[in-house]
């Protein structure tokens, strides 16, 4: 591969990218879920990750960007029902404990992370299928661009969820604020509607909440002057904000679809054998 990717050792094993043009990095493991766990942008770290967490294979991680599928959130019993029978599908899905394959994009502008099915995928979520992430630091920005295939040649059709739950870097969550959410909210810590403005005071205490905003969502440090827009197109346009103090991050996470859509319907995905979808998202800092 060409000296834009290589593989390092440390801090910790991964495979490192840096853009030919700006020099901004992006450090991945694909071994565990496909992962970014670093990006660098204009000399500054956009991504909290805790090294030391991610040091121990029993915990999960906490921090950079893992990939929610092919559910977001969770489902009663963590069974899905199909005309074929019961699936059985734990919080977030199975993607982000999955070995993914890694490459170069054919114009090394970023990287591709591929996900297929596996027998043992297979033996609780009935579905062949195919997930190819395009990974792009352009200028100022990350680009991430999904597209998921449903491989089966026949059969039932595939319902899924796709998210993605990216943690940022703030400097004081006091001091820390987001802007363009809709004024209500799902609080995922109670299941219940709640107001938007009401859960932004309670950032330093931690919070778990779901909106349906009409555009871009911008997560702004006032204690270092840095903004960070999520801009994000339907049907990935859903937006969950979560923090999990005194961790100084936030996560502001595009999902297609709330907790248990596949059961409610309420944003559930299908797609018809050999059928498929795209999906993107795109962070600027300014």
């Amino acid at each position: 591969m060409a000296m834009t990717l290589r593989q390092l050792s440390t801090p910790y094993t991964h495979w490192e990218y840096v853009h030919p043009q700006t020099g901004d990095r992006l450090r991945v493991v694909p071994e565990r879920g496909g992962i970014v766990t670093e990006w660098l942008c204009n000399g500054r770290e956009i991504l909290y990750f805790d090294q030391t967490r991610y040091a121990d294979p029993k915990q999960s991680i906490r921090g950079g960007i893992p990939v929610l599928f092919p559910i977001c959130g969770n489902l009663p019993g963590d069974r899905l029902p199909l005309k074929s029978g019961d699936a059985t599908l734990k919080q977030h899905g199975f993607a982000r404990g999955l070995p993914w394959q890694l490459e170069l994009l054919d114009d090394q502008s970023g990287v591709r992370l591929c996900l297929t099915d596996t027998d043992e995928t297979r033996a609780d979520y009935p579905f062949r299928f195919r997930v190819e992430m395009a990974v792009r630091p352009v200028n100022g920005a990350l680009e991430i661009t999904t597209k998921i295939a449903n491989t089966n040649e026949g059969g039932e059709s595939m319902p899924f969820s796709f998210g993605l739950h990216p943690y940022f870097n703030v400097t004081d969550l006091s001091r820390t604020s987001l802007e363009g959410l809709a004024p209500q909210c799902l609080n995922h810590l109670v299941m219940a509607e709640a107001e938007t403005a009401g859960q932004l005071s309670r950032l330093p205490e931690g919070v778990d909440f779901l909106t349906r905003p009409a555009g871009p969502v911008t997560l702004v440090d006032e204690a270092a002057g840095t903004r960070l827009q999520l801009q994000h197109q339907a049907p990935m346009d859903l937006t969950v904000v979560w923090t999990e103090p005194p961790r100084p991050m936030v996560c502001l996470e595009p999902w297609t679809g709330p907790r248990q859509s596949l059961i409610t319907g309420d944003g559930k995905l299908e797609l018809a054998p050999g059928d498929s979808l795209q999906l993107s998202c795109r962070y600027a800092v300014s």
